[in-house]
C-alpha cells in the first residue's frame, strides 16, 4: 500500500521469531468502534464521497491514498487538541473507513464513488451504440427499459428504479455477510491452523500506526517529506485535475493541459511500428507510484508492456496478419491507442492474456500443494475447534459456515428466479458447481496463496467460457448474480486487523455502519451528478474516452452464443492462442527459476503484457530513479522510508485540489439549476 510505512513492516517483521516470520500476536484485544469512528465514517460519506465519484469520472482514479490520509490527520489532530488522544484500533477502524472509499468499484471504468456507480454504468450500456444487438433483451430489473422516462430524464426517482435499486440493496447486505463469513472461515483455517505468515499484512496494520505517528508530529522528517509530496501534488493536481474539472462545468468541455490519461502517439508511429500502442502518460503520480513498488515488479511489467505492446512483438505479429485486417474488424492504420488495443486484444492478445494467467494459476496451485506437504507435521494440535485468543471476538465456526451456506443457495435460487422472470432457466449444475464447490475451493487456494506470498490466483473469463459452452443464448445470465467468487483476500483482511489488537466484532459493527452512509451519499450524489449532465459527457474525460471501449467488449461478450451476433467475436477466444499462452507462461517461469531471476519479475511480466507502455514507462523510470539516484542520495534504509510517505503526500496534496475543484464544480452545477 502507497500510504504504509514500509521500512518500519520490514523492520517488525525481521525481529519476530515466530515460526516462518509470523508476526507476533497481540497480549490483549481493544475495541475500535466508537463514537469517533462514526463522525469519520459520516465524513468520508458526505464530503469525500463526492469527490471520488467526479474524479473516477474526470481522470480515471478515486481519491486513493488521500482518503485516508486527510481523514487520519484530521481527527487524529482535533483529538489530540481535544485532549481526546485516539487509540491504535480507533485509528486503524477509521483507516479501514477510509480505505473503503478509496476502493474503486470498476477499476476499468473508473467508477468509485459507492454501488449507484453500477448502475449509472448500465443505464449508459442499454443506451451506447456498442450494445444494439442486446440493448433491447437486457432485462428491466437490470435498468429500465430504453425510452423509459427514468432514462431521458436522467432521475433514480422513477418506478421503473424500483427492482434494480432493491436487487443492489440486497446485493450489498448479503455480499458483506458473504465475505465477512467465507473470509473468518479462511483466516481460521490459513492462520490459526496452518500458522501462515501473510507476508504483506504486517505492512498494511502497521499502516494505521504510522498514520498515527505522521498525525501526531511524532517524527519531524515525516512531516517534511509528507509536505513536499503535499506541495508537488497541489501543483501537479491543478493542472492535471482542476482545469478539466472546472472549465467542464464552465464550459460544457473539459480543457486538458495534461492529456488523460496519456498522450497518444500511437497514429504518428504507426509506419515504423505497425500495431504498437505508443504514448507517455503525464500523470507525475505514476512516476512517484514506481518509488514504492518493489522495483523486480516494475521492471516486469515495463518490460512485458514495451516487447509485446510497442516492439518486437507488434510488428512481428502486424507482418504475420495476426491482428486482421479492416474486411474482418482487425487493426488498420489510423487508429489511436484505445482501438489499436481493442483490435489487438480481439484477434490476439485477449487469448494469450488468459493462458498466461492460467499458467499464474497453475504455478500457484502446485505452491499450495508443496506446501501443504511440508505443513502438515507442523499442524498437529491445531484444528479449527482450537481454542482461539481471549479477547479477539471469535465465534463458533459452524455460524459463518452456515451463514455464507444459505446466502450462497440464496443466490442460486435468486439467480434461477429472475431468469425465469423472461422465460427462461440456465443449467442447474453449473450453478450449485460455482456457489458450493468451486468458490471455497478456489477461495481456499487464494487464501494460502496470499497467507504465503501476498497475492493471490485467478481463473481469467471463467464466468465466460462456462456461459459460453453452456449454449445458454440470452443475455439475462450476463447479469445474474451467479455465486462466482473469491474470498481468499478477505482472510488477510482479518489478519491485519488481528495484528492491530482490534476486535473482530469492530469490523462488523463497521461494515454495517458505513453500509447506511455510503449507499444514502452515494444515491445522493450519483443521482445528482447525472441529472445535471449526462454520463459520460465532454464534462468526463477518462469516461467519455474508455467506456465506449468498454462497451465494445461487454458487447461482445454478451454476444457470444447469439446466432445473429458478429462471426469475429469467437476470435477473442481462441483455444490454440490460449494453450500457446500457457506453455510460453510456464516455459517463462521456468527460465527465471533456471537463471535465478526473482519471480516478482514474472509475475510483473505478466501483468505488464496487458498494460499500456505509455503507464509502465513512467513508473519504472520511477523505480529506476529511485534505485540509482534517491536511494543513494539518502541511503537505502532512509529511501525506503521516505518514498511511501513522499507518494502518500502526492496523493494528498492531489487529492485535496481535486476535492476543491469539485466542490466549486457543485456550487456551479447548483447555481445553474436554481429557478431565478
Amino acid at each position: 500500500m502507497a500510504l504504509d510505512d514500509i521500512a518500519q513492516a520490514r523492520s517488525r517483521v525481521e525481529e519476530t521469531s515466530a515460526e516462518e516470520g509470523r508476526e507476533k500476536q497481540p497480549i490483549q484485544y481493544a475495541e475500535g468502534f466508537t463514537a469517533k469512528t462514526i463522525v469519520g465514517a459520516l465524513f468520508v460519506g458526505f464530503i469525500m464521497l463526492p469527490g471520488a465519484l467526479y474524479l473516477g469520472l474526470v481522470a480515471g482514479q478515486g481519491l486513493g491514498p488521500a482518503a485516508e490520509w486527510v481523514t487520519i490527520v484530521l481527527f487524529a489532530e482535533v483529538m489530540r487538541r481535544s485532549f481526546l488522544p485516539m487509540k491504535r484500533q480507533e485509528i486503524y477502524i477509521l483507516f479501514y473507513v477510509a480505505s473503503m472509499l478509496s476502493h474503486v468499484l470498476l477499476a476499468d471504468r473508473g467508477i468509485s464513488g459507492g454501488p449507484f456507480g453500477y448502475l449509472i454504468w448500465n443505464q449508459y450500456f442499454r443506451q451506447a451504440p456498442q450494445a444494439g444487438l442486446v440493448a433491447s433483451e437486457i432485462p428491466t430489473w437490470v435498468v429500465p427499459p430504453a425510452g423509459s422516462a427514468a432514462l431521458t430524464q436522467r432521475t433514480f426517482f422513477h418506478p421503473d428504479w424500483l427492482v434494480p435499486i432493491i436487487l443492489l440493496l440486497i446485493g450489498e447486505v448479503l455480499g458483506r455477510l458473504n465475505w465477512m463469513s467465507m473470509g473468518y472461515v479462511l483466516f481460521r483455517v490459513t492462520s490459526d491452523v496452518e500458522r501462515l505468515p501473510f507476508p504483506m499484512a504486517p505492512v498494511a496494520a502497521s499502516g494505521a500506526t504510522a498514520l498515527a505517528e505522521a498525525a501526531s508530529k511524532e517524527e519531524s522528517w515525516r512531516w517534511r517529506v509528507f509536505s513536499i509530496g503535499t506541495v508537488a501534488g497541489l501543483v501537479f493536481g491543478f493542472f492535471y485535475i482542476a482545469i478539466p474539472v472546472f472549465t467542464g462545468v464552465v464550459f460544457n468541455r473539459a480543457m486538458t493541459l495534461i492529456p488523460i490519461p496519456f498522450f497518444d502517439l500511437t497514429t504518428s508511429t504507426e509506419t515504423i511500428l505497425p500495431g504498437a500502442i505508443t504514448g507517455i502518460s503525464g500523470d507525475l503520480g505514476k512516476v512517484l507510484t514506481g518509488f514504492v513498488i518493489p522495483y523486480p515488479i516494475v521492471a516486469g511489467a515495463a518490460f512485458g508492456s514495451i516487447f509485446c505492446r510497442l516492439f518486437p512483438m507488434p510488428s512481428i505479429l502486424s507482418g504475420l496478419g495476426a491482428f486482421g485486417s479492416s474486411a474482418d474488424g482487425g487493426w488498420t492504420r489510423g487508429m489511436d491507442a484505445f482501438y489499436t488495443r481493442q483490435a489487438t486484444d480481439i484477434k490476439f492478445w485477449m487469448s494469450v492474456g488468459i493462458g498466461l494467467q492460467l499458467a499464474v494459476a497453475t504455478i500457484g496451485i502446485f505452491h499450495v500443494i508443496k506446501a501443504l506437504g511440508s505443513l502438515r507435521r507442523e499442524m498437529k494440535g491445531r484444528g479449527l475447534f482450537a481454542e482461539t485468543p481471549a479477547g479477539r471476538g471469535d465465534i463458533k465456526i459452524w455460524i459463518p459456515l452456515a451463514v455464507w451456506f444459505v446466502i450462497t443457495c440464496f443466490y442460486i435460487g435468486l439467480t434461477q428466479y429472475l431468469l425465469g422472470l423472461n422465460g427462461h432457466q440456465f443449467n442447474w449444475g453449473i450453478l450449485i458447481f460455482f456457489g458450493l464447490i468451486w468458490t471455497p475451493i478456489n477461495s481456499f487456494i487464494s487464501a494460502r496463496m496470499v497467507g504465503l506470498t501476498g497475492s493471490g490466483v485467478s481463473f481469467p473469463f471463467l464466468r465466460e467460457a462456462s456461459i459460453m459452452k453452456s449454449g445458454y443464448p440470452h443475455v439475462d445470465i450476463w447479469y445474474a448474480p451467479i455465486p462466482l467468487n473469491d474470498f481468499g483476500g478477505a482472510a488477510q483482511r482479518f489478519r491485519e486487523v488481528e495484528l492491530t489488537g482490534t476486535k473482530f466484532t469492530s469490523v462488523v459493527k463497521v461494515e454495517f455502519l458505513v453500509l447506511p452512509i455510503f449507499l444514502v451519499s452515494s444515491f445522493i450524489f450519483w443521482a445528482f451528478f447525472w441529472h445535471t449532465s449526462a454520463i459520460p459527457s465532454s464534462q468526463h474525460p477518462y469516461a467519455q474516452r474508455f467506456w465506449p471501449l468498454i462497451a465494445t467488449f461487454q458487447a461482445m461478450f454478451q454476444t457470444i452464443n447469439k446466432p445473429d451476433g458478429p462471426k469475429w467475436v469467437l476470435e477473442g477466444i481462441n483455444l490454440n492462442r490460449i494453450a500457446g499462452g500457457y506453455g510460453a507462461g510456464l516455459l517463462l517461469y521456468g527460465a527465471c527459476s533456471i537463471l535465478r531471476i526473482p519471480s516478482l519479475f514474472f509475475y510483473g511480466m505478466v501483468g505488464g503484457s496487458g498494460a499500456f507502455p505509455a503507464d509502465t514507462i513512467p513508473t519504472f523510470f520511477g523505480a529506476w530513479l529511485g534505485k540509482r539516484y534517491f536511494a543513494k542520495r539518502f541511503g537505502q534504509e532512509n529511501w525506503v522510508k521516505y518514498s511511501p510517505v513522499l507518494l502518500a503526500g502526492f496523493a494528498c496534496g492531489t487529492g485535496l485540489i481535486a476535492m476543491a475543484a469539485i466542490a466549486l464544480a457543485l456550487i456551479a452545477k447548483s447555481v445553474n439549476y436554481l429557478p431565478f
